[in-house]
Order: C-alpha cells, then structure tokens, then sequence
C-alpha cells in the first residue's frame, strides 16, 4: 500500500462508520482504498486491478466511469446541477418518467415517482398503497404480505417488512403490520378475514437476493399477479436488483408478462453513477390521490435531480442497444457451466447475469482470498455472490472462473 493510501486509510478506520461491516474487525484491518475504476475493474491506491464481480453491490450495469454517462453527468452539471421538484420540475426528470413509462406501452404504469435509493422506492410504494386504501374507502387493509427471508430496503418501513431477522432487530418489529408466507401454497391458504386486511403484496420477482440468491419457481410471478387481481391486493414488484438488463430482460417481471400495480426501480438505473430511485404506478392509484386532502406528503430533497436523471437517461440509451442484453444470457451461461465444474461449489443458480453457489466454510474468508486474487465480491453467509456488470467479456469472465477455482482448491484443501 502506498503512503497515501495508508494516510486514507487511517483516516478512515478514526472517521468512518460503514455499512453492514463489524466496525471492530474493520479497524484491525487494512482497508482497500479504491482511487478510480475503469469498466469491469476497480483500481486501489498502488494501481492494482481488481474485477468488480458483484458490480459494486450490484449497481454497475455497462461499467464505471462510461463515457456516455460521463458525458451526460458533465454536460448537465454545465447547466443545472439541482433544482427542487416541490412546485417545480426539469427537463431531464421529465424526459426520464416518460422514457420509464414507455416500457409499458399499453399505459399500465403511466406514473413516476422519484426518490434516492431502493429503500425509499419501497416506501413510496409501501404508503402510497396504504395511503389510497384509507382515502378510496378501504380502511380495513392496513397490512402487507411479505415473503419470509425477503429483504426491501433499510429504512423503517421497509426493513420491517424484509424478512431477515438481523436487519430488523431492534426496531424493524415496530413498523408495518406484515403478514409473512414461504410460498404461493401458504399465500393461498391465507384465510379470507385475513387477507380482507392486506393492502399489498411485495415481492422480488425471479430471486430473492439477500436471500442466499434463492430462486422462485417459474411460472410463480404469474400466478401471484392472478390471485392479487382476484382478491383486490396491490402487487409490489422490487426490482431494485433485477432491473435494468440483469436477468436478461429490462424487467424481471418481462419474464412471465406480469404489469404490476407498483414497480420499483434503483441501483442499475442510473447504469450505478448516481443515487436515484423511481416508484412507477397505475392509472388508478394516482388518480386516487386528487382532491382535497389527499395529497402524497412524502418526498426528498434531491427528488428529480437533474444529473441522476441525465445519468439514467444515458444509461437507457446504452441498454436499448440489442447486443447489451444478448451479452447478459452468453456471459451468465459461460460462467454457470464454468462454475459448476468446480469442485466444492454447490447449488449452482443463476438468472441472467445474478449467479449465486454455495461453499462448506465461512464466506467472508473465501471473499478475502478471492481478494488476493484481484476479485471483489461479498458473500450471503456461506453464499457467494457473483453479479459483473453486463458488459463483462469472455476473457474477463475466464479469469474470474480460474480466480475463483484456485481459491476453491485451497478451500477444499
């Protein structure tokens, strides 16, 4: 590590708390200190290399540092940097809703919502459903249906309908009132008293992410959009991870041609340059909140900035290019058939470019060696995730299998 990078580091381990890290290990460490990124690859202190294989906790989408983002972010910064949206609005904010929008051209979801991050996407989706329930005379659906092990978010609202007990310890059992089901199964034997209470059910379509990469059945996204119309349940769709390419589609729920009554869209959708969330929703949700007193009093600061909003709208013109997404299912097949020819790697799953294996040990000491070999990643317990961005060759996908593989084998050994 070079001077500075020590400096930096020091630095940090006395002013800085990070996310989801035991602070107390993280101070008898030595931190990597990433300094720039280029493509697939991040770069530390000394200029070393190192494949970004979970696409920096899966935001990245063509890369770091594009220059078609790049561009769009300086060009914007010339102009308007920020602007509020309470009482106003900008030209790139207006042009992303609609760019949004337009995916589903039957006009499903006209609506666009913006806030910062996923947890606050899931929130807006959490009290708009809740909120339209209480003023469109429905005021005995106060809960939501969740799935067990689900994650949404670390906000209040949504921690407290994730699923996954050490994120919601302590305060997460005082938020929304959750209603929890395993499966489609326990979701149909809910009984009628109960559900006449439920105002949404959320899900992440195709795999549930912090849940160990754990995939749906095919066929289940269907199945839930059916039984939510026939018992007058909002369907909630978290595609904070899935969307924008990752499965091989724009959308997760393209999959199985599901149009939900709230879809919630972050990480990739600036293509993981800037902090921006979006909530799209139908027709009659929004109409449900004209009028007298009913307004949506939720929002932030930084709503509808402009460079996020120019950020995305690049980051969009890249993925409507076809071989972006033809890239997505080569790429994830070479890499399911490489991992599942290494020894000691379990239960292989992937959709699109989301792969997730188990391994017998502990997985933050298999990430720390796979660090030594030039990848980053970070495990789910005992799963490993791997998450590239969509542009990953094939010759940087082989390197990933052959660092992965060495760090097998001395796993095993």
């Amino acid at each position: 590590m070079s001077k500075e990078g020590e400096r930096w580091g020091e630095v940090d381990q006395r002013s800085v708390w990070h996310p989801f890290t035991d602070q107390e290990q993280w101070e008898d460490s030595q931190p990597l200190v990433i300094c720039r990124a280029k493509g697939c690859w991040l770069y530390d202190d000394e200029n070393q290399g190192y494949l970004d294989a979970n696409s920096s906790i899966w935001t990245n989408i063509h890369g770091h540092n594009h220059p078609a983002i790049v561009e769009a972010i300086q060009k914007q910064a010339q102009t308007l940097c920020h602007s509020s949206f309470l009482g106003f609005t900008n030209d790139r904010a207006s042009e992303l809703a609609l760019r949004l929008t337009s995916f589903f051209p039957g006009g499903e979801l006209p609506r666009c919502f913006f806030s910062d991050n996923g947890s606050t996407a899931l929130e807006v989706a959490f009290k708009m459903s809740l909120q339209w329930r209480q003023q469109n005379n429905q005021p005995e659906k106060t809960r939501i249906i969740a799935f067990e092990n689900a994650y949404h978010g670390d906000t209040l609202g949504a921690s407290s309908v994730g699923g996954v007990s050490r994120f919601v310890k302590g305060y997460g059992e005082v938020g929304l009132m959750v209603t929890r089901v395993r499966s489609l199964e326990q979701l149909e034997g809910l009984s009628d008293e109960v559900v006449r209470e439920c105002s949404a059910l959320v899900i992440e379509p195709l795999i549930q992410g912090v849940n160990q990469m754990s995939l749906w059945p095919v066929g289940m996204l269907k199945a839930l959009r059916k039984w939510t119309k026939q018992r007058g349940v909002h369907l909630i769709l978290d595609e904070v991870m899935t969307g924008f390419g990752r499965t091989g589609k724009m959308f997760a729920c393209q999959h199985e041609e599901v149009i939900p009554d709230f879809l919630c869209l972050a990480k990739g959708l600036t293509g993981g340059a800037m902090p921006l969330a979006a909530t799209l929703t139908s027709r009659e949700i929004y109409e449900g909140f004209k009028g007298e007193g009913k307004t949506f009093y939720y929002g932030h600061s930084y709503t509808g900035n402009p460079l996020g909003c120019a950020a995305a709208l690049a980051n969009l013109e890249l993925l409507a290019k076809q071989e972006t997404l033809e890239n997505v299912e080569q790429i994830g097949e070479l890499l399911e058939l490489g991992l599942q020819k290494i020894p000691g790697f379990k239960i292989v799953r992937r959709v699109g470019l989301i792969l997730g294996f188990d391994i017998e040990g502990d997985g933050q000491a298999f990430c720390a060696a796979l660090k030594k070999e030039r990848v980053l990643t970070r495990p789910i317990l005992n799963t490993i995730v791997i998450m590239p961005p969509l542009c990953l060759s094939e010759e940087e996908a082989q390197f990933l299998l052959g660092a992965l593989a060495k760090v097998a084998k001395a796993n095993l050994s």
